[in-house]
Order: structure tokens, then sequence, then C-alpha cells
């Protein structure tokens, strides 16, 4: 008997040796067979050309059509004001007296020259007609009668000469009522009544702005005025300026300026200091909103037709280089190097190169995928991507 339980034993042993094994052995499958996870879903969709409009802003400086310094032509006191900084005027509008005394005596002495030079005429035509019977009778020779008109004839140039001299006299005086030259707005007044202005006054008495039209002065560096070149169709200058669309102003508030501008001039010379370009446009003012030395800036719309244009978030950049996440037929991702213009579309980036119409793009994954994992596309529609584009 004792030599048949100890082989119960050994067997029982052995067999439950065997139980451990294939219960080990089934635990490492399950355990693998849970570590296989299934493609992780992201969105995709397939690149197809599109329109869309660029906006750049360009910081700018306005400038009223014209900004005159006003500035007496003779010496003088202030003597009146007739307007207030910052008002209106008309063209020809009386905007300063000067007090100028010796002008308007001049005018008084040359009055009274021209008087005194008519009354020697008469007593020289009085000689003349007294001699010329008396020459016509033989009574006194020709030379009398020659000296008479030559005396009369020299008491007609003193009046002309007289004359003249009242003439640029009243002129003088006229210098002292200062008009506006044009239409517009009156600056800053920084000399009162009683102040003495001379040629050698360094500031003017104001200034007057003709704010009709504005103009708005801007610049664009070296690389973008290659790319506005390239996008706007025309072979000479004003073929691309009349060729531009209308642009746009932001104020300093932030707020849009209603009217529409135009741009006028671009310069053909690059400023060697900025490496930039000047560039103005011209907006209408009617309502005198705009004022000359305010600040803005300027939007020059851009129209694209057939661009390939990617969501911004669709894409990552790295060491100044752009990548999207570009699916192959296996449905694995690798990383594409695109081109990208400086300019964006909203929240789209323009391609110029690495993409064509028809490649699928992962929609959001920069962060969380790698190079040749593979992926369950989840395919998006192109107005569901580019709807930012519609409204």
């Amino acid at each position: 008997m004792p030599h048949k339980v100890k082989k119960i034993s050994v067997g029982l042993a052995m067999l439950s040796s065997a139980i451990v094994a294939l219960s080990s052995c089934g635990g490492g499958a399950s355990q693998t067979a849970n570590t296989q996870q299934p493609p992780a879903n992201y969105q995709v969709f397939t690149v197809t050309p599109q329109s869309a409009t660029l906006h750049t802003s360009y910081p700018a400086t306005m400038q009223g059509e014209q900004t005159i310094d006003i500035r007496p032509k003779v010496d003088g006191y202030v003597e009146k004001i007739y307007v207030d900084e910052g008002s209106v005027v008309k063209k020809g509008q009386l905007l300063f007296k000067l007090s100028a005394p010796e002008y308007e005596q001049t005018v008084i002495n040359s009055v009274a020259a021209i008087n005194s030079a008519k009354a020697d005429i008469n007593s020289a035509e009085i000689a003349v007609n007294k001699t010329k019977p008396l020459v016509e009778k033989g009574i006194i020779s020709e030379y009398e009668l020659q000296t008479d008109q030559n005396t009369l004839d020299t008491k007609k140039a003193a009046l002309a000469q007289a004359q003249a001299a009242l003439a640029t006299a009243k002129v003088n005086l006229g210098y002292t009522y200062v008009n506006s030259p044009v239409d517009g707005v009156v600056g800053s007044i920084p000399y009162r009544l009683g102040s003495l202005i001379t040629s050698a006054t360094a500031s003017p008495l104001t200034t007057v702005a003709n704010i009709g039209k504005v103009y708005a002065y801007f610049s664009l560096n070296e690389k973008q005025l290659l790319e506005f070149s390239r996008s706007v169709k025309g072979s000479t200058l004003d073929e691309k300026l009349k060729n531009t669309p209308d642009v746009n102003l932001t104020l300093a508030d932030g707020s849009s300026y209603p009217e529409k501008g135009r741009l006028e001039t671009i310069s053909g010379v690059l400023n060697t200091t900025t490496g930039s370009a000047s560039f103005r446009a011209a907006f209408p003012n009617p309502v005198h909103l705009l004022r000359s030395g305010s600040s803005g800036n300027v939007d020059i719309p851009q129209a694209l037709t057939g661009a390939i244009l990617v969501p911004q978030r669709s894409a990552y950049e790295l060491q100044g280089k752009y990548f999207v996440y570009v699916l192959d037929d296996n449905n694995l991702v690798k990383n594409q190097e695109i081109q990208v213009m400086e300019l964006t579309a909203g929240q789209y980036y323009v391609v110029t190169g690495g993409l064509k119409a028809g490649d699928k793009v992962v929609y959001d994954g920069t962060i969380s995928l790698k190079e040749s994992t593979k992926i369950a596309p989840q395919t998006m529609s192109a107005d569901k991507v580019y709807q930012d584009l519609k409204n």
C-alpha cells in the first residue's frame, strides 16, 4: 500500500505542473492580444483648390492733400485773428489782420503824389496851349513850343510813376490782410494779438490743411513688394495700380473707416536704410474724420483663385519650416514639408509648394502623430474644412 500512495502523489504533482504550464501559456496569449490596439481615428480631408482673399495690414501715416504754412508777406503786428484752431475755412476767407501803419502812410503819400502830378500836368497843358498859337503866328519860335511840350510829357510820366507807386502801396497794404489760399482746416495758432511777425519769424502764423482727400503713406519690405508685384496683373506700374482692388483703412481705435481708398503711387526706389518701398493710398474725407498727422493701418486685399490652402491647425513649424501629415494608400502618415506665403488667408496658409490638389491631409493631429503611424481616417467634407472662407 505505501508504494501505491507514492505513485499517486507523483502523478498528481505532474498533472498540477502541466495545468500550471498550460495556464501560463494561455495567460500570455491573452495579454499579447490585449496590447494590440486598433488604429486611432483622425479626421482627414482632401486638398481642393479654393478662392480666397488675402488681407495684409500696413501701419500708415495720414497727410492732407495740401498742408500750407500761412506766412505774411509783410512785417507787422497781429491786430486781429478771425479764426480759431481747428476751424474749417474756405479759400479766400480772412484769417488775420496785421497792423502796419507804414503801408497805410505809403498809400496816402502815393495818392498825394498822384494829385500833385495831375496838377502839374494841367499847368503844363496850359503852357502848351498858350504857346501853340504864338508859334503859329510867328511871334515866338518853335523851340518854345517844343520845350513846353517836353515839360508836359515829363509831368505825364511823373503821374504814371505816382500811379504805379500807389498800386504797389495798395498791394503791400493788402498783404496786411491774410487770407486762406485753400479750403481746409486751421492748425495751431502760436501767435496772439500784438505779436510782431517778420520775415525772420521761424513759425508760420498757422497752417491750413486741405483734407477733402487724405493720403495714407505706408511701406512694404522687399519680399512683400515682390509678392505684391507678382500677384497683381499688369506689365507696367500704372497697369498694376489700376488692377489693384480698393484698399481699406483701420483707424487708431480699431474701427473701420467707411470710405474705400485707392493706391496711387509706388516708389520706384527702395530705401537703402530700411529696405522698403513707399506706397501712397488716397481716401476721400467728406466729413473730415481723418486729419493730417493721424495714424492707422492700410489693408490691401488680394484675391486668389484656385489656391491650395491648408488650415493653420493642420500644420506645424519646425526650425522655420512648415510641415503637414499626409496620408498614403496604406493609411500611414508621413511628414510633408510645404512652402507657404508670408501672407495668410485668415486661419489658412497659402501653400506654394509641397502639396497638390487631391492630397489627403490630417486635419488636426500635429501634436499626437508620428512618422509612419497607421490611422483610421475619418473623411471630412471640403465645405467643413474651408467653411471659414465662406463666412
